[in-house]
């Protein structure tokens, strides 16, 4: 993953951070560049969060260089928080002020002129639909208008980088429809955004790279455009299952039961139901369906059966195994 700005966006080489005899981060190597959407992904337990908060200037790592919007979270610190925006997958309020204050009072933190601060806040309650409650204590907020107060406290110094521990974590359908579009609008004003979720179909829609750990180790990096056009399977359905299955073993195009049905039981050439065949990417799902509906095959659907980092992911975990 290369690309202009790079050394602007986030660098991490060779981290290594260890608690104990527990090393949390063994090795990892990132780059998330400026402008995009970066998705950080790995199994529990893997590191994700102890690397966030190596990035955020929270932890120091033990070996290793980080580079942050150009800045060492160590030798820099207090400059590197100042762009930098940070969200842990569990936002901490203090109970006795307001929404409207607790983003205030973090604008304070970063010495915001007030007059700069006021509308600023006003428009980041706004963002995050949070606006009716500003007045409201904090403690009475619900777990996923937390986690949106918990972004807008992110963006409050206008970061030039976004970390992002779980965001989606209790929110509704529609929030997290926001979040991706909203991410996807501040990658396309220049901000480097670094998401972590367990929630891959969600991370195929916003993201442009995805960065793999396992056991404190980076064991993959891709874009998503490779990933998209990677071999993988697709789901075929149609309205006679034995009629496809038959034109698709005459093409020579493998496939294989994506139900109970397989090469060799008897199917009644009426039956619906589908099959899997791997193809790289839409362009050769786009031929193959072309090559179908010339025969005459009663295609009722092509799609991905996973989408493409879940797919990466299932493989990259097989492997470890």
């Amino acid at each position: 993953m290369t690309g202009g700005g790079v050394a602007a966006g986030i660098v991490a080489t060779d981290v290594h951070r260890h608690f104990g005899t527990v090393r949390a981060v063994n090795g990892v190597n990132l780059t998330a560049r400026k402008g995009a959407v970066t998705a950080l992904i790995g199994p529990n337990g893997s590191g994700k969060t102890t690397l966030l908060l190596v990035l955020a200037g929270l932890l120091t790592p033990h070996a290793g260089t980080v580079r942050v919007a150009g800045l060492d979270p160590v030798a820099q610190n207090s400059l590197a928080r100042t762009r930098t925006g940070w969200m842990p997958d569990v936002f901490g309020t203090w109970d006795s002020l307001t929404a409207r204050e607790v983003l205030t009072t973090v604008a304070d933190a970063y010495r915001i002129p007030r007059a700069v601060a006021r509308p600023r806040v006003a428009g980041l309650l706004d963002l995050v639909h949070l606006g009716e409650y500003a007045n409201r204590p904090a403690h009475v907020l619900s777990r996923g208008q937390k986690q949106r107060l918990g972004l807008a406290r992110a963006l409050v110094h206008d970061p030039e980088v976004l970390l992002l521990d779980e965001p989606a974590s209790g929110l509704d359908p529609r929030s997290r429809v926001d979040l991706r579009h909203l991410l996807r609008d501040l990658a396309a004003d220049g901000v480097t955004v670094l998401v972590s979720s367990h929630v891959l179909s969600e991370l195929d829609e916003m993201a442009d790279d995805a960065v793999f750990i396992s056991r404190g180790q980076t064991v993959a990096s891709e874009s998503m455009a490779a990933a998209a056009s990677s071999l993988r399977p697709w789901r075929i359905g149609t309205l006679s299952l034995s009629a496809l299955t038959s034109w698709l073993t005459d093409a020579d195009v493998a496939w294989r039961p994506a139900t109970g049905h397989g090469p060799g039981l008897d199917m009644p050439h009426d039956e619906p139901g589908s099959v899997l065949v791997d193809l790289a990417g839409a362009k050769q799902a786009s031929e193959l369906l072309a090559r179908m509906v010339g025969a005459g095959q009663p295609v009722s659907s092509l799609a991905p059966a996973a989408g493409a980092l879940e797919h990466t992911y299932l493989a990259l975990e097989e492997e470890r195994r």
